[in-house]
């Protein structure tokens, strides 16, 4: 139970952090003081439900995102997931190349449960600093999975700015592959434009040197296909 209370306490510590709030603003907002909520994030006081929900409200977060933990066993839920590259795993990573300020963009997946026929609830981290404490990040997106024999669609609203929601298409997801490549559309804020541009996704993650940098940026076939088509495309 100790490991569990750590694992939540961990959570709403990193997700108040996202939020930019200290303990004592928190604190306030659940109606609690500031030594309670600071047991509750080192994990020496079991949470009740009704405060867990509190919590998640003031954080502006699903509580499912505060009690998910990635099963150590393959999850009878994924095995029937028509796609080979989504099937037994809940967590994915992915990462795409952000010319802005040329840096590399970490995100993880995690697929939560099964709402209906095909599809998953999902919740996407973007922009993570380490994957150890991956809630640290720049934007959350809630959404869900839906999972086809030839196409997998991921449709998110980021949690903090509803207007933006982003799509992202995975081709012939049903292929055995331990890497699989997306076409991301959505929204940028700097500067405020629509934009599409290409993810890789992976069951691990991947080391981040310069063959996935140049794998990540626009290449010479991308250029080539958008002549052709008209349309940024990934396969």
């Amino acid at each position: 139970m100790n490991n569990i209370n750590q694992e939540v306490g961990k959570k709403i510590r990193n997700f108040r952090k996202w939020r930019g709030l200290t303990i004592q603003q928190l604190a306030d907002q659940i109606f609690k003081s500031k030594g309670t909520l600071s047991k509750y994030e080192s994990g020496d006081i079991t949470l009740d439900l009704v405060t867990l929900h509190h919590i998640a409200n003031a954080l502006n977060i699903q509580v499912e995102q505060l009690l998910y933990q990635e099963p150590r066993h393959a999850s009878p839920l994924m095995n029937a997931v028509p796609s080979s590259f989504f099937k037994n795993s809940t967590r994915f990573y992915s990462y795409f190349y952000d010319g802005r300020n040329n840096s590399l963009i970490r995100c993880v997946i995690d697929m939560m449960a099964q709402s209906d026929a095909n599809r998953y609830r999902t919740v996407m981290y973007m922009n993570v600093k380490d994957f150890e404490n991956y809630q640290e990040c720049e934007n959350m997106y809630w959404g869900h999975t839906e999972h086809y024999d030839t196409l997998t669609t991921l449709i998110l609203k980021n949690q903090a700015t509803p207007l933006e929601n982003l799509y992202i298409n995975i081709l012939a997801s049903f292929q055995e592959s331990e890497k699989k490549w997306g076409l991301m559309a959505g929204v940028s804020f700097r500067p405020f434009m629509p934009i599409a541009l290409k993810m890789l996704f992976s069951r691990t993650p991947l080391p981040e040197n310069q063959e996935l940098y140049n794998e990540l940026k626009i290449s010479k076939e991308d250029l080539r296909t958008l002549k052709i088509y008209n349309m940024l495309a990934v396969t």
